[in-house]
């Protein structure tokens, strides 16, 4: 479903290709809020799909060569007109990930997803603590 830009917001774009209960509404309004506070504004757009396992699985295979499903892909474009690039989650994952709170997971897999896009990265130890702060910060979720 597409989701207008109200208030010049970055447009959020939503897929949801899977079968769990999923507040789109809420995941558009975070992941404008984290684009905004990464300082992207109007005139940005995303891409969120909500997919199943099967599809997870064959892009985690196709694009990073590596087997099984896993929770979150991202995938930049930034093609210099504001389209910023796509960003996979898979809910059954999350859940598994924390099945105390699934909708906690997706939200930080959102967040993290995002970052990604936007150059942050998570290999070397300082930069892990800044990627899990600001993920933190705006999803309200502590990552382990």
């Amino acid at each position: 479903m597409d989701v207008p830009e109200p208030g010049g917001h970055p447009a959020v774009l939503v897929s949801d290709r899977q079968t769990l209960s999923l507040d789109a509404p809420a995941l558009v309004a975070l992941a404008q809020r984290t684009l905004e506070g990464e300082g992207i504004g109007a005139g940005a757009e995303l891409s969120v799909s909500f997919v199943d396992e099967a599809e997870i699985t064959d892009l985690h295979v196709r694009y990073m060569d590596e087997a099984g499903p896993t929770d979150v892909l991202s995938f930049g474009q930034d093609d210099g007109e504001g389209i910023l690039g796509d960003v996979v989650i898979c809910p059954a994952v999350a859940a598994r990930n924390n099945p105390q709170d699934p909708a906690a997971e997706v939200r930080l897999l959102l967040v993290h997803g995002i970052l990604h896009l936007l150059g942050h990265d998570h290999e070397a130890p300082g930069e892990k603590a800044a990627m899990w702060a600001k993920q933190e910060r705006y999803s309200g979720v502590t990552a382990p």
